[in-house]
């Protein structure tokens, strides 16, 4: 059994990935400082799988920290890195603090890593931020970096760009970097799910928290772009399929089946949808009723950018399997349930 460095893994997407890969057989060691989780995911991952990962508290952009959890896991050569800071509005106020929280954890690993292991094995959670606005749609992999429109977006950029160039460097480190696009929903058992601290950053659970009436309001930012309905365009999906994507990546490398030491596929539904869609299928699919009302652009944000996810589906093998309304339904439960909604 490989035991696999899942940082980030008790947020929202690391908690899915957690499920899949104990699910794979792969044993779990998450790391997580908790800033915008918390610790009870762990029993909700217990719950499902009937495993509960083993858990370090600890920040991986501070190294003192990262070697001590190396010293206590010197079996550990295969990491999956969601620790990141992520809320596109907040690093356009807070850049400087997202450029040395995301660069800073990233090179911890890869030094510990290059440091400690004769081969090892990096999944990295990129974006699709690192396309900007593109010229062309659907985005492939070889679809050029444009300017990011933010700071966390840039953080991405680079982070690609060190991993690119430690692979060219090294003779023992592969890497797979997962662009995503929009995750959204949550665990069909509705004992994990995406639960923000604070104000959310993302639509979906702006939505569900709005039906449940702990918003007032939904607030949709912008209806002057040049889209079908004037709302932004983007690339949505189920979280559980993009974890099933991080074991299949993990997998690729561990059995030698990788075509390069560095690797990028776009994960997506290979689907543009509009917030107005979104927000028409969640009233359409819950039954629920929902206030929204338009504000200003939010600074930071693209007009639309949807995936060509051929290169995953073919080369992979990975195919989304749950729809559209799947996914928000599963969002809605979950909201219910820590709601205590019946």
């Amino acid at each position: 059994m490989s035991k696999i460095l899942l940082t980030g893994g008790t947020g929202y997407i690391g908690s899915h990935t957690a499920v899949e890969l104990i699910n794979a057989g792969f044993e779990v060691v998450i790391v997580d400082n908790l800033s915008n989780s918390s610790a009870d995911v762990l029993n909700g991952i217990e719950r499902i799988t009937g495993v509960k990962p083993e858990f370090v508290k600890a920040d991986c952009a501070d190294m003192e920290s990262m070697v001590r959890l190396f010293n206590r896991y010197p079996d550990i050569c295969s990491v999956i890195h969601f620790a990141a800071l992520k809320a596109v509005g907040e690093s356009v106020e807070k850049p400087l603090q997202y450029y040395q929280n995301n660069i800073t954890s990233l090179l911890n690993l890869l030094f510990l890593l290059n440091e400690r292991c004769a081969a090892s094995n990096f999944v990295f959670s990129s974006s699709c931020t690192v396309y900007g606005q593109p010229d062309n749609l659907p985005v492939t992999e070889l679809s050029p970096y444009k300017p990011a429109s933010s700071p966390y977006g840039n953080t991405k950029k680079i982070a690609e760009d060190i991993l690119r160039d430690s692979v060219h460097a090294s003779k023992s480190l592969k890497v797979v970097a997962l662009r995503y696009f929009n995750p959204i929903g949550a665990h069909p058992s509705a004992e994990i799910g995406e639960l923000p601290q604070g104000k959310p950053d993302n639509l979906v659970p702006f939505i569900t928290q709005t039906a449940a009436g702990v918003r007032d309001k939904l607030m949709i930012f912008g209806n002057d772009y040049n889209t079908p309905d004037g709302t932004a365009i983007r690339d949505y999906f189920h979280v559980v399929d993009l974890a099933k994507a991080h074991v299949i990546a993990l997998q690729r490398m561990i059995e030698g089946k990788s075509k390069q030491n560095f690797e990028v596929f776009n994960v997506g539904a290979g689907k543009g949808i509009t917030v107005l869609e979104i927000v028409e299928t969640f009233k359409r699919v819950t039954g629920t009723k929902l206030n929204y009302e338009f504000i200003g652009r939010r600074e930071g944000d693209i007009e639309k950018v949807w995936a060509d996810t051929s290169l995953a589906n073919n080369e992979l093998g990975w195919n989304p399997e749950n729809s559209l309304g799947e996914a928000l339904l599963s969002a809605w439960r979950w909201e219910k349930k820590i709601r205590n909604i019946l």
